[in-house]
């Protein structure tokens, strides 16, 4: 076992209720993403509303932006009005957040365009490596790579 994850360990066991309450931060993905850049969705279904400026895929929805890949059932894109540019993408059930190695799953995410942050709610589980992480809820920051976990957070640390 590396000393990082002996540390780490000793940390968690000997301060469990200050690392649960604070949270836990831990590097997510390789390469810093690139907002800017065009989002492609593709999907089953489309169902857009004039009304609001928003549009609902569903089925089998999958979002690439760069190196990342999100996967859920259904996706809600919410758009500027301004500008009619992507806002915020809202994805529900089975979500899948992949960044280079990493993988994320939640019951919901948040993906804010402006910001880079990623908010999944809902038994999230991160799986990096040898490593397993769940918690209540975690924010992603793509731009800076860094994840942090809220809520009970639990995590399996296995020797290589």
């Amino acid at each position: 076992m590396n000393t990082t994850r002996m540390l780490l360990l000793v940390a968690m066991i000997l301060f469990p209720a200050a690392s649960m309450a604070q949270g836990f931060q831990v590097a997510f993905g390789q390469m810093q993403q690139d907002t800017e850049l065009p989002v492609e969705v593709d999907a089953d279904n489309l169902s857009v509303n004039q009304n609001d400026g928003s549009a609902v895929f569903t089925g089998n929805v999958s979002i690439v932006q760069g190196e990342m890949r999100l996967t859920a059932d259904k996706v809600n894109v919410h758009y500027q009005a301004e500008t009619r540019t992507i806002a915020r993408l809202v994805a529900t059930g089975d979500v899948l957040l992949v960044q280079g190695p990493d993988v994320a799953e939640a019951d919901a995410a948040e993906y804010s365009i402006e910001s880079g942050n990623v908010h999944m709610t809902g038994n999230v589980m991160v799986l990096q490596e040898a490593t397993t992480i769940t918690a209540d809820e975690m924010t992603v920051n793509l731009a800076d790579n860094t994840a942090h976990m809220h809520g009970r957070v639990k995590t399996i640390l296995r020797s290589e």
